[in-house]
């Protein structure tokens, strides 16, 4: 199984948007709540190469980038090898 992180923001619906697509995929997910630890935002932008939206998403060692970017791999069929699933 690979190892996702994804910063996120509860109030924040393009989070909720890549957090149902990875419960539906049925995988295992860090969820790193920027909103609640504030002092992760700014190594979240410094591993995101200066990405400071949220939702940001890391499937092991790659960086997916935020939403739109997970559900366009989701349609391309790109998603499944990523995970590992």
């Amino acid at each position: 199984m690979a190892n996702i992180d994804i910063y996120t923001k509860d109030y924040c619906p393009f989070c909720h948007r890549a957090l149902a697509l990875l419960t539906a995929k049925n995988v295992e997910f860090n969820q790193i709540k920027i909103d609640e630890h504030p002092e992760l935002r700014a190594p979240m932008i410094e591993r995101a190469k200066g990405g400071s939206t949220v939702p940001q998403i890391f499937i092991d060692d790659t960086h997916v980038g935020g939403c739109d970017d997970l559900m366009l791999l989701e349609r391309q069929g790109k998603l499944d090898p990523l995970l590992n699933n």
